[in-house]
């Protein structure tokens, strides 16, 4: 079934199927699925909403159906959580790149839209526990024990996301008073033009970014095949 841009029969496959030593491979196929699934619609909250809603609901499918043995459910679900946070830290990467390029042409935070997306940033992590919690309570019996430890320990140690995201309005807030106090007002007509398109705009810098991480990574790929 695909749902919100997610296959969730695979991820339930993938996750029925683990073994202990799948961990990491698990961790990688959600954060590829999720930063797949972001990267096909504007990047909203409530659009990053469905995704993790949908990643969590195949994670707690596939980990209930798992009959290996020894194997880790709390472990199992820990890797999911983090392959979404590796992949919310990209989207709050390019809401950062995207608030930048505003602040650059001499836009303020307090335009409503931008005040809008930091907001949104700031409220990042909050979301990805508050919809992951929401979508684990109706994963059956056998799930809310592990999706609870992961919860309580991933909110102890804090996300990748959180972090990220508290860097981000830090940096953009300090960036933006600098612009204020130069008087930096060029490019503003253009800058306006562009803050009712936000979400979509968000979007192609994360697409662009992933397209530049597979550039780079295909280089050295290339050169040692020249060899």
């Amino acid at each position: 079934m695909i749902k919100s841009g997610i296959d969730q029969d695979a991820l339930v496959k993938m996750f029925s199927e683990a073994t202990a030593k799948q961990g990491e491979a698990l961790r990688k196929a959600v954060g590829d699925a999720t930063l797949k699934a972001l990267q096909g619609r504007e990047l909203t909250l409530d659009n990053i909403r469905k995704v993790l809603k949908s990643v969590t609901q195949a994670a707690s499918l596939g980990a209930a159906q798992n009959q290996a043995s020894p194997v880790d459910v709390e472990e199992m679900l820990g890797k999911a959580f983090a392959g979404m946070d590796s992949a919310l830290l990209q989207a709050v990467e390019a809401n950062r790149k995207a608030l930048q390029q505003f602040v650059d042409q001499g836009a303020g935070l307090q335009e409503k839209q931008l005040k809008s997306a930091l907001d949104g940033i700031e409220k990042m992590e909050d979301m990805f526990f508050t919809t992951v919690r929401k979508a684990a309570s109706g994963a059956g019996d056998s799930m809310q024990g592990p999706w609870t430890h992961v919860l309580e320990t991933m909110k102890l140690k804090g996300t990748d996301t959180g972090a990220k995201a508290s860097s981000a309005v830090e940096d953009l807030l300090a960036k933006s008073q600098e612009a204020m106090r130069e008087g930096r007002a060029a490019g503003m007509r253009g800058a306006r033009a562009m803050l009712d398109g936000y979400a979509a705009l968000v979007s192609g810098v994360l697409i662009g970014m992933s397209e530049g991480l597979q550039s780079g990574a295909a280089k050295p790929a290339a050169k040692t095949a020249r060899k």
